[in-house]
Order: structure tokens, then C-alpha cells, then sequence
């Protein structure tokens, strides 16, 4: 594989991980940071999708900023190394929250309006979306950039 190539094929996992972990990080910051500001307007002002499954406690909210912030961090550096077992380690992990945390809200939407109930839905499914893609990339053929665990490149 010429370094071209590699180059090529690196491009839509480090933009999937790196998104999550922006996503991840702000998320995080903001919880952590500000607990009561991420309660009462998460997403966006005029959005407030925690509020609306009260009861606050800053506790919880603060371990969600704790555990994103995390999460943000192991994105970011799977990002950076591409290696293949950290890659596939920190999706397969993220999905174990993931797909409850979007099963839960499913079933709780009777608060919501029609469009922050669509939008958090869909917000929601992006999260679980692009970890799944990224491993069944990951899974794939050696053609798949990403490195093995002692950080060469996987060879064809």
C-alpha cells in the first residue's frame, strides 16, 4: 500500500471518531462545568431536553459531564492512533451506553414537542449510527486503514 493510499482510507474513521469526540467533549465540559446551565437548556436554549425529564440533581449531571469528557478523550485518541483494537475497544463501549441511552429516550417523549422529540431521536441515532459504521469498516477487509496494536499498518 503506498502512502498515498493509506492516507486516503484514513479519512472517514478519523472524522467519525473525531466528531464523537467533539461531541463528547462538549457535551462533557458543559455538564461538568456548568450542571445547572446543562440542565435547563441542553441542547439550546428553548430546547431544554434534560429539563424535561426532571428531577434535577447535580450530582448525575456532573458524572455525565465526567463520563463524556471521557469518552472524549478515549475518541480522540483512537482518532490520533487509528489502532485497531483501541478503535474497536472505545465504539464497541460507547454503543453499551449508546443504545440504552437512546432506547430510554425513545420511550420518553411524551413531554417533548413534536420537533425536539424528532430531533432529539435523530440526534440520538447519529450517536449509535456512526459507531456502527465505524466498526463494521473497522471489521472489514485489510483494506480498512486502521493500525494493529503495535502501531504498524495492517498489510494487504
Amino acid at each position: 500500500m503506498t502512502m498515498r493510499q493509506h492516507s486516503r482510507g484514513r479519512g472517514a474513521p478519523r472524522a467519525g471518531l473525531a466528531f464523537l469526540a467533539l461531541v463528547s467533549a462538549v457535551t462533557g465540559a458543559w455538564a461538568l462545568g456548568a450542571p445547572a446551565s446543562f440542565f435547563a437548556t441542553f441542547p439550546a436554549p428553548g430546547h431544554p431536553w434534560v429539563a424535561l425529564l426532571p428531577p434535577y440533581n447535580e450530582h448525575l449531571v456532573r458524572d455525565v459531564g465526567a463520563f463524556n469528557l471521557a469518552f472524549a478523550l478515549l475518541f480522540a485518541w483512537a482518532a490520533v492512533s487509528l489502532a485497531r483494537p483501541l478503535v474497536q475497544a472505545a465504539l464497541v463501549a460507547y454503543l453499551a451506553y449508546a443504545v440504552p441511552h437512546l432506547v430510554y429516550h425513545m420511550g420518553h417523549l411524551m413531554r417533548f414537542s413534536l420537533g425536539d422529540a424528532v430531533a432529539q431521536t435523530i440526534a440520538l441515532l447519529i450517536v449509535v449510527a456512526i459507531p456502527l459504521a465505524l466498526l463494521a469498516g473497522a471489521g472489514r477487509s485489510p483494506r480498512t486503514p486502521l493500525t494493529d496494536r503495535e502501531g504498524g499498518m495492517q498489510r494487504a
